[in-house]
């Protein structure tokens, strides 16, 4: 029954992808019907981000009363009506307001289940799962940009995707005898009571992974957000084409994840994320050297590479640091960690390229390194000393 639930949970991780990437190629039509400046963009994206980390830390008291299964279709219906809800808003304070349940309904959906396939599947379905996210949040603007170009507006990409994931919670809600018979074969989930926070962080090793998470995320996302403009500003290749490049970093990305899948069959998670850290020091490397477009293209897509085994790789080996009753809670706070890293991290590296200069891109991507591998040097010494 569990090969028959995979399809659709792999679904569900494209569905959890198509919405992350609108705002962003949107905004640009929005904000001039809005009537509001370009920056108010960062104001719903940290209303979603805020959401996304209350839920996430809820999703363990959330997915021990209710089960994945509906918690993954509750999710996915909340975050359709909240896009919904956006296509009709023709006020800025109403996309605010509707922020609300769009961060909350993605994030139960994204711990929830990465716990599910950590605790059920092989590690190949991890990587697997999240290069079905990376389809997702390609297709998001693909299908915006549609919209756009035949004059239908924003508000029609974002309703089209709306459709979209009330389809998937109608395939959600028949599938839930399977979610169901999933929960039997663990047994334990539904005999414990849901940890607190504090709890949490009091088991040995949660400290660290935490951070771990926090640092993977924030190198992430500022380095597909500054890519652009460090190429641009410091190598002097034109806009048009230094976009094209930074693109490379998440097809990188995705196209690992697919690669890892097949890597996991040799190698364990540990080792997984020993050389994606490898991987992304080589490509910071390579774009440091003072050469030509073609190397700072080359160093970027190690970059991604060297990222797509880490967030999986991690999620997968949860289960086996911690113990399978403590994962989803050990998990839903590594969700919030990773979302804490991509709101903070990237603004701040843009006040100090503001401030100093963007060529600090490379240094700050390698701090963020550095401190990835002391977490996780840190956290395979602390994690499972704690298990009872």
């Amino acid at each position: 029954m569990l090969q028959l639930l995979l399809p659709i949970i792999y679904l569900a991780f494209i569905s959890l992808g198509l919405p992350d990437s609108l705002l962003g190629s949107a905004w640009p039509v929005m904000h001039q019907e809005l009537g509001v400046p370009l920056s108010y963009a960062g104001i719903i994206s940290m209303i979603i981000a805020l959401g996304t980390i209350i839920s996430s830390i809820l999703s363990d008291r959330l997915t021990l009363r209710f089960g994945t299964g509906r918690v993954t279709a509750l999710s996915v219906l909340t975050t359709a009506l909240a896009l919904l809800g956006f296509s009709l808003s023709d006020k800025f304070w109403l996309l605010c307001l509707i922020a609300i349940p769009y961060g909350l309904g993605a994030g139960s959906v994204d711990a929830s289940l990465n716990n599910y396939v950590a605790l059920h599947y092989k590690s190949r379905h991890m990587s697997w799962l999240h290069s079905m996210w990376g389809i997702g949040a390609s297709t998001g603007p693909y299908i915006m940009g549609i919209a756009l170009s035949k004059g239908s507006g924003w508000s029609s990409g974002y309703r089209t995707i709306s459709m979209i994931q009330i389809v998937l919670t109608l395939i959600l809600l028949l599938s839930l005898p399977l979610w169901k018979e999933g929960r039997q074969e663990t047994g334990r989930e539904n005999k414990r009571k849901p940890l607190s926070i504090k709890e949490v962080l009091e088991i040995r090793g949660a400290k660290e992974v935490m951070v771990l998470f926090f640092a993977y995320c924030a190198l992430e996302q500022s380095c597909g957000l500054w890519a652009s403009s460090f190429l641009n500003l410091t190598r002097g290749i034109d806009k048009e084409l230094a976009a094209s490049y930074a693109s490379m970093f998440f097809i990188g990305i995705t196209a690992g994840r697919m690669a890892s899948g097949f890597l996991t069959l040799k190698l364990d998670d540990n080792k997984m994320i020993h050389l994606g850290e490898a991987i992304i020091l080589l490509g910071i490397a390579v774009i440091i050297l003072p050469l030509s477009h073609l190397s700072a293209l080359i160093g970027l897509i190690l970059v991604g590479l060297g990222c797509a085994p880490i967030y999986p790789s991690i999620i997968h080996s949860t289960p086996d640091h911690f113990g399978a009753e403590r994962s989803q809670a050990i998990i839903g706070v590594q969700m919030a960690s990773a979302y804490i890293g991509t709101m903070v991290m990237p603004p701040i590296f843009g006040v100090a390229a503001s401030r100093i200069s963007v060529a600090l891109l490379p240094l700050y991507l390698f701090l963020l390194l550095a401190l990835m591998c002391i977490m996780h040097q840190r956290l395979n010494r602390e994690a499972g000393k704690d298990r009872s």
